[in-house]
């Protein structure tokens, strides 16, 4: 091998080594609701204090709803959501053929609304998405995320891998450098917890609000 040659392959290496080290092995991986304060699950644990129930009870109802023009109901098409959303949220973002790209669960909720009852589309962020999305995602509580498995995801999550990595803005930081290299230390007082998507939308007692998970990347 060449000199030059064997710098460039050295050059690879090491930063193939560099892109690995950033990883979380799987066997560290940790969802966020271990980072909470005792106090914090407690209210997490008990569904009767919850205040991100409110919502939940607020999507079950809009689930029956059949106030549109097609006059059909989410329950019309997908029955009783205990059984047939089971596990659904969790293998989201999906793709969507007719798109031909990745989408996530709100904005699949609106691609329904739009297909299947002929009705607009709600607000990002707005109080009944959030409750649909957080009825729906109810119903994968406690199973595994299996969101990308999907072949044809393949360069998608290559994309976003790419940009998690990607150092940006005025402190040049990648989002790896909080949530992969320093989890598990404070930021002014708070817990940095590893990027993983679990328990969304959810409540967070700071917005005094429900949020979605782009709510909850913009604002960490």
């Amino acid at each position: 091998m060449r000199p030059a040659r064997a710098i460039a392959a050295a050059v690879l290496l090491i930063a193939a080594a560099a892109v690995a080290a950033s990883e979380i092995a799987p066997a560290e991986r940790r969802s966020g609701y271990s980072f909470m304060t005792p106090e914090t699950q407690a209210i997490q644990n008990d569904d009767t204090a919850n205040p991100g129930m409110l919502w939940v009870l607020d999507g079950e109802a809009l689930w029956n709803n059949r106030a549109n023009p097609a006059a059909k109901a989410c329950a019309d098409c997908h029955g009783d959501a205990a059984a047939g959303m089971k596990g659904v949220a969790a293998r989201y973002p999906a793709l969507d053929p007719g798109l031909g790209r990745p989408v996530d669960l709100e904005q699949r909720i609106n691609l329904c609304r739009g297909r299947h009852q002929q009705t607009t589309s709600l607000d990002h962020e707005s109080h009944d998405l959030l409750a649909l999305s957080a009825y729906v995602a109810r119903q994968s509580r406690g199973l595994p995320i299996s969101a990308g498995a999907d072949p044809a995801l393949k360069p998608f999550v290559a994309k976003g891998r790419e940009l998690f990595l990607q150092r940006q803005g005025q402190l040049n930081l990648a989002c790896s450098n909080c949530h992969n290299d320093n989890w598990d230390k404070h930021l002014a007082g708070s817990a940095i917890t590893q990027a993983q998507p679990t328990g969304y939308p959810l409540y967070r007692l700071e917005w005094q609000s429900l949020g979605s998970l782009q709510r909850g990347c913009a604002t960490a």
